[in-house]
């Protein structure tokens, strides 16, 4: 793994001019964000060495390099999915080879289900914490001192100051925020009426099919990391809307608004 990520890292350092130092995740229905991006250099999936290709309508497949206002990002349009067959190493394998480039900093984000009663169709949520309900853990297998320590601290996932300052910032532009945990499934399925009362039972807000391997890794690599969700749909026992991806796509393309603006500003001010 080590020579794979060492391989890919210099085949995307031959093709830009800079490294940076923000790397982000987008979505489901979240990849606009790109659309605010001055963007320097798109690298397609396929031409990378070694790097997966995603499968899901939605997810564009391209690695963009350019300026998020005046920050140098690196932003993967498109991510990779347990559900689509990949195993935890790939999933996770451009989170490696972010830090290889020099990383410290990620943004991730997602379209999640909400059981958290307070929640509605379209809100955003800072991820707080997460439970992983992943059967595979992306640590599991040998252990690369070079990458990070064999039993990495999950004591702060997700970064406090970024917390703290994402919610300064939805403050000054009256943006609805709320908090929650994030509840990481294999998917591909939606969840159950009963999956989503458990869920909630056991702490969660939120959940989804993504992020939370991505950021296990990220800490391992002792990355601080910002999370946040958009609420595309509600479930639980009295809920009996069906949800479809089409519809979470619509539902996180409407909150694509208020999360940009989000976004910008906390990557400007970190």
């Amino acid at each position: 793994m080590l020579e794979k990520i060492r391989q890919t890292a210099q085949f995307i350092s031959s093709q830009v001019a800079e490294l940076p130092k923000t790397g982000i995740i987008l979505g489901t229905g979240l990849g606009q964000l790109v659309d605010h991006i001055r963007i320097i250099k798109e690298i397609p999936y396929n031409e990378i060495p070694n790097m997966p290709v995603s499968t899901v309508e939605g997810h564009s497949g391209k690695l963009i390099f350019g300026y998020l206002g005046e920050r140098y990002v690196v932003a993967m349009q498109g991510r990779f999915h347990y559900y689509e067959g990949y195993d935890m190493k790939q999933v996770t394998f451009p989170v490696r080879v972010m830090k290889a480039l020099g990383v410290d900093t990620l943004f991730v984000s997602n379209a999640a289900g909400g059981m958290n009663k307070e929640f509605r169709v379209g809100d955003i949520m800072i991820i707080t914490d997460h439970i992983n309900l992943f059967p595979e853990n992306p640590l599991r297998g040998k252990n690369y001192n070079e990458l990070g320590p064999r039993f990495p601290a999950m004591t702060e996932p997700y970064s406090r100051e970024l917390i703290a300052l994402a919610d300064e910032i939805a403050r000054e532009k009256g943006i609805r925020v709320m908090h929650g945990v994030y509840v990481g499934t294999p998917g591909p399925t939606f969840e159950t009426p009963a999956e989503y009362e458990y869920f909630r039972v056991i702490g969660g807000d939120a959940v989804g099919m993504s992020t939370v391997p991505e950021v296990i890794v990220a800490k391992h690599a002792d990355m601080r990391v910002f999370g946040v969700s958009v609420i595309t749909d509600l479930g639980g026992k009295d809920i009996t809307e069906v949800p479809s991806h089409e519809e979470v796509q619509k539902a996180a393309i409407q909150a694509q608004p208020f999360m940009t603006e989000i976004m910008k500003e906390l990557v400007a001010r970190i």
